[in-house]
């Protein structure tokens, strides 16, 4: 077994909290409706591209809705600690002053990304083509997480990367004399691991191809594209041009982040469960990448109504009105895997109010999130009286149909979308929740409980 090297032992220490997090809690009261309009805040993955793109461009980029939630601010900080200049965020609004491909500057402290895989796993790709050496760390959950999957085809580019025994964080990144092109087909699909090695590509010195096992969302191909920068796609693969230089939207026109359909999709589901309910989300991402919980919940019978198409600069939206439904279990079809990732803890809660079963398969990818979700859930749903099989790749539910869930206490391990789900099961559950661990809400969503409350779920937030 190798040992970690002294920075990386460092980096270790680093990470142990001096307290303990605070402990956060949803009291939410059973049943009720939603009704009125939810603007859910701005997309975690394309705020922390949005950072990425304008520190790495020649010129001032301005970012609109950008997500203010701890993930997202962690990868501001990451790139003012390396030398970015960055004004805000005001209401969403910053303003990135960028210094180019090789502009950056070695940070005098490991890169702390807190909770935020999406920002290691990115950080990872770009920061080993810098010809300066630096440590990515994160939160204890994020310290379990696999990272072989970027570092090992990293290190067939020609890149230093570090880590503990297990293959995970923390990392240390040595420069290296140049990273050299890779033909790579990636084992499973996932945008994190294509978006770390089209970043690196970047620095390399030829061009880069990446083939996907199935279509993961695009948004670093979009905003590359906006910056000047467009990869080239056939069928499944995509392919950058090392040294490809990124231009910042000329005359201050902004990168504009819609609303966040991972958000949403907590209130699509608890509006579809929920009785008389009838609720709007304007301006949704609907990335034809990102709408598989949209088709999901369609195929159970969810009533959305789908209006205003337009563009927020690379990405498509709309507005999207979502009324009471009587849902029922479908087999979800192994295409809507990858689309709708990170939205399975609230169709779960959805598969757990219909009529008959619902079968996911294909979903291994579940297991490696912030918490093994599949696990994690199951669990959760047991606790509410509803019947579950776990599987190596997925889950068998059994509806409850027309019955109430029951209510007691829920453990969320952490997860903050397996906290948002349950939050919303208490629709349909005929005694009080208690969903504890829910500190990590903030990662993507600031402000759920009290947008939940004003929506009409009996929510109350407490902090010991």
């Amino acid at each position: 077994m190798r040992r970690p090297v002294p920075e990386l032992s460092d980096a270790l220490n680093a990470i142990t909290p001096d307290s303990p997090p605070r402990a956060r809690s949803f009291r939410i009261a059973p049943g009720g409706t939603l009704r009125g309009e939810v603007r859910v805040p701005g997309d975690k993955s394309i705020s922390h591209r949005a950072i990425m793109l304008g520190a790495l461009a020649d010129g001032e980029t301005v970012v609109t809705g950008f997500l203010e939630g701890a993930d997202s601010l962690a990868t501001l900080a990451a790139f003012r600690a390396m030398g970015v200049e960055i004004e805000g965020p005001d209401a969403g609004r910053v303003r990135i002053r960028g210094v180019g491909l090789h502009g950056l500057t070695a940070p005098a402290a490991p890169l702390d990304v807190g909770n935020a895989g999406t920002a290691m796993r990115l950080l990872c790709g770009l920061l080993a083509g810098q010809r300066f050496a630096s440590t990515l760390v994160g939160d204890a959950s994020l310290s379990r997480r696999p990272m072989r999957r970027v570092t090992e085809p990293l290190a067939q580019m020609g890149a230093s990367i570090e880590t503990t025994a297990a293959g995970t964080a923390p990392l240390l990144i040595r420069p290296v004399p140049r990273l050299t092109p890779i033909d790579y087909a990636m084992p499973v699909a996932s945008a994190q691991v294509k978006s770390c090695l089209l970043l690196a590509g970047l620095y390399a010195d030829g061009t880069s191809c990446i083939t996907e096992p199935a279509v993961t969302r695009d948004h670093t191909e979009r905003m590359l594209a906006t910056f000047g920068c467009p990869v080239q796609r056939d069928g499944r693969k995509v392919c950058i041009r090392g040294g490809s230089r990124l231009t910042a939207p000329p005359d201050g026109v902004p990168v504009a982040v819609p609303a966040d359909i991972s958000s949403a999709a907590f209130f699509l589901v608890g509006a579809s469960i929920a009785e008389d309910a009838d609720l709007l989300l304007p301006a949704v991402g609907l990335n034809p990448t990102r709408i598989g919980v949209l088709n999901i919940l369609e195929a159970m019978g969810a009533r959305l109504t789908i209006t205003n198409h337009h563009d927020s600069g690379a990405e498509p939206v709309a507005d999207i009105r979502v009324q009471s439904a009587g849902l029922k279990g479908i087999e979800i079809p192994a295409v809507q895997v990858p689309l709708a990732i990170d939205e399975f803890p609230a169709l779960f809660i959805a598969a757990a109010c219909a009529e008959g079963e619902t079968l996911l398969t294909g979903a291994e990818e579940l297991r490696v999130k912030e918490s093994d979700r599949i696990a994690v859930m199951a669990a959760g749903l047991g606790a509410l009286g509803v019947e579950t099989e776990v599987l190596p790749d997925g889950i068998r539910i059994q509806g409850r149909g027309g019955r109430s869930l029951g209510g007691g206490s829920i453990d969320s391990h952490g997860d903050h979308r397996i906290a948002m789900a349950f939050a919303m099961a208490a629709l349909r559950a005929e005694a009080p929740l208690l969903v504890q661990d829910c500190e990590n809400v903030n990662t993507s969503f600031p402000g759920f409980a009290r947008l939940a409350a004003g929506a009409g779920l009996g929510i109350e937030e407490h902090v010991a």
